[in-house]
Order: C-alpha cells, then sequence, then structure tokens
C-alpha cells in the first residue's frame, strides 16, 4: 500500500555515485519514500536498491531500466511524485520533459543541459502547471562562495573560473561554473579588458570565454569530487574564494530539500538559492 503522507520518490541514475547516495538518503528520510530507482547499466537490472548500496537489508525496490512505466504507474496512483535526476547529459532533456508531461515534479542534478533545453523546459513546465528544480550545485558552500564573489566583483575588472571534478564527469565546463559566470554577468560590466593581443599555442590553453569575457577552465583528474575556485586580481593583489568536496554525502541536505520543495512549485525554478 502506498503510504500517502510521505514523498514518493524516484531516482533516475540510482546506480550512480550521486544517485546511490540519493537513494540511501531517501531511504532514511522519515517523509519520504523510495518508489522508483532507475538505472541503464546492464550489470544492475533485478538488483535490490538496498543490496546494492549495502544498506543491510533490502529495499524491495528493484534496479530497473524502465523510466517511462515507473512515471505512468506514480502518474496514475500518486499526484505529488518527485523524480530526481542524476543520469548523463545526453538523456537527461528527455527524462526530465517526460516526468512533466506525467505531472512527476522532476528535481535535475545532473548538468549539461544547454539554456535552449532549460528554456524548452521551462515553457513545458509552464503549460503543465508542474514544479521543476534544476540545481547545478546543492551545497549552501557554493552559494556562500558565489555570493562572496558577486560582491567582489564590484571591485574587481579581472576574474577567471577554475573548476576541477573527477575524470568520470561528461560535460566540461561545469554547471555551477557556467552558473557563477552567469551570476557575474549580472553585474552588468566586461570583465579582462586585455593589454595585449593573446595568441593559443595550443587551442583551448585559456580556457572557454563567456559573452562578458570571463575565463572559464576545467580540469578532470581521478581522485578529485566538486572543486570550483573563483581568482580576481587586480595590480598588487588576489583575492580566491574556493570551495571543495570530500565526501558525496555534503549534497544531500540540499538534495531532501529540493525533494520537499518541488511539489509546491507551478514551474522551473533554476538555482538552489532560490528555494531557501
Amino acid at each position: 500500500m502506498i503510504d500517502q503522507v510521505k514523498i514518493p520518490v524516484i531516482v533516475n541514475g540510482a546506480a550512480g555515485k550521486m544517485g546511490r547516495e540519493v537513494v540511501k538518503a531517501i531511504a532514511q528520510a522519515p517523509d519520504m519514500t523510495l518508489m522508483g530507482a532507475i538505472d541503464t547499466s546492464l550489470e544492475h537490472q533485478g538488483k535490490d536498491a538496498g543490496e546494492l548500496l549495502d544498506l543491510g537489508k533490502p529495499l524491495g525496490i528493484p534496479i530497473t531500466n524502465q523510466l517511462e512505466p515507473m512515471l505512468t504507474f506514480i502518474n496514475q496512483k500518486i499526484q505529488r511524485g518527485v523524480m530526481v535526476d542524476f543520469t548523463h547529459p545526453s538523456s537527461v532533456y528527455n527524462s526530465v520533459r517526460n516526468a512533466i508531461a506525467y505531472g512527476i515534479h522532476p528535481v535535475v542534478g545532473t548538468t549539461g543541459l544547454s539554456s535552449e533545453q532549460i528554456q524548452n523546459l521551462a515553457d513545458f513546465a509552464d503549460k503543465a502547471s508542474v514544479g521543476c528544480l534544476i540545481i547545478p550545485n546543492f551545497l549552501i558552500g557554493i552559494i556562500l562562495l558565489q555570493q562572496a564573489a558577486m560582491a567582489a566583483s564590484q571591485y574587481f575588472d579581472h576574474v577567471e573560473i577554475i573548476e576541477l571534478h573527477h575524470n568520470q564527469k561528461a560535460d566540461a565546463p561545469s554547471g555551477t561554473a557556467i552558473q557563477t559566470a552567469q551570476m557575474l554577468a549580472t553585474m552588468g560590466k566586461n570583465f579582462n579588458k586585455q593589454p595585449v593581443e593573446e595568441t593559443e599555442k595550443l587551442l583551448g590553453a585559456r580556457g572557454s570565454l563567456t559573452d562578458n569575457g570571463i575565463r572559464i577552465h576545467s580540469i578532470r583528474l581521478p581522485g578529485l569530487i566538486a572543486h570550483q575556485e573563483v581568482i580576481f586580481g587586480s595590480p598588487g593583489q588576489i583575492y580566491t574564494l574556493r570551495h571543495d568536496t570530500s565526501d558525496r554525502s555534503c549534497y544531500m541536505p540540499g538534495v531532501l530539500l529540493a525533494i520537499r520543495k518541488v511539489s509546491q512549485l507551478k514551474s522551473l525554478v533554476y538555482g538552489l538559492d532560490k528555494i531557501l
């Protein structure tokens, strides 16, 4: 029997590094119930989500690659279901659009969506009156870093962003780095006016370039999780803001907050700071 009090949640990408943490957090949350664990990896099909995570007991939820039938089931039985997506940039758009079409509220941690795709999803969510959260980063620390960067940008005209992630991350730059650059762009100024004409001896040596002159550099190495630096410079001084993660469990308070908030929305909202 479905508990009508607890929030029913589907995790898409359940066998991935972030997906496993999400499944564990939902299993331990008193106000949530795991309804589905979706993953396309063949090696995990049919395995119990609890046994895969070594929780000490089965959850009675098998790993399956059948997302749409699960969305259909939730749509027919429950009106306030949530889908958390930590999958891949190549599949996230269709998964989120399908969830909205079935009246399931998406919480999206997968990055790599283009601006056009986000706008299309926003238009679709508006028409369906279904809340959707797209969150490049679920960490309070990153929000504080971005706020500090906004404050610093009033006094510095030169800034570059370095983001560092594990080498299994498929998209670059990271969604967090792009969001940070977008926030700095709202200051209405162009950064990094160069006194000389630069020449790259190797293509990409200076990183990617935003419309307002901010350079973003992406590093991918095993041993990293997720890290970001925003470096400001002016004659005689450097001001560096940095955030590091050492365990993926640090994302879970933000993920659980988003799950609790998304069903209260009627449109797409971008960024964790909008729901704090």
